[in-house]
């Protein structure tokens, strides 16, 4: 097993510092980045230095990091995820870490990253997308179930109040039923 990477021994609070100062240096300024995290490192008592490379690496690391969750922020825009449920929202926050753990493991060999992976992801992402218009086409059909019930109960609730118009003028059956259609715009 390889020995830990130095970034790795460094205390979380410290490591959550040089994140911060590399998003604010726009993941430059690795030289002077790093004289800084050696700074805190001297400050907090640690005999630990951390090299150019290191903090490179960790740059990189964060930037790929912020590319992925970019990238799925774009396709849940896209796919109009904000009014689907839940479910779709971490179901695409999941796909976003499993591409950045890709990204990161292909990044450290120093590869590419294989087609067959990039297969699954688009799969994935279609099956999603696919799952989505599954569900909005489902809630529209919804919509339009209680559309038609709304209807219906309106048109017996003007029935009943027709028929009660109609009884109390007096009316033949035959007119108050052609009343009865015209109004309610039934044919005859």
């Amino acid at each position: 097993m390889p020995p830990p990477k130095k970034l790795d021994l460094v205390p979380l609070e410290i490591r959550q510092r040089l994140a911060l100062a590399l998003q604010e240096r726009g993941f430059g300024d690795i030289h002077g980045v790093t004289e800084d995290l050696n700074f805190w490192l001297d400050e907090k008592g640690l005999e630990l230095r951390v090299g150019k490379s290191a903090v490179g690496n960790f740059s990189q690391l964060l930037k790929t990091q912020r590319d992925a969750f970019a990238i799925a922020e774009t396709l849940l825009a896209d796919m109009d995820i904000e009014a689907e449920s839940g479910m779709h929202r971490a179901l695409m926050q999941m796909i976003a870490a499993a591409m950045f753990q890709l990204m990161q493991a292909v990044a450290e060999k120093g590869d590419q990253i294989d087609a067959k992976s990039l297969a699954n992801l688009a799969r994935t992402l279609k099956d999603l997308m696919h799952s989505a218009g599954l569900r909005e086409k489902m809630l529209e059909e919804e919509r339009q179930r209680v559309a038609k019930k709304a209807r219906e109960e309106a048109q017996a609730e003007m029935a009943g109040r027709l028929d009660e118009a109609v009884s109390e003028a007096g009316l033949s059956p035959e007119r108050a039923e052609n009343i009865r259609n015209r109004v309610l715009g039934l044919r005859t």
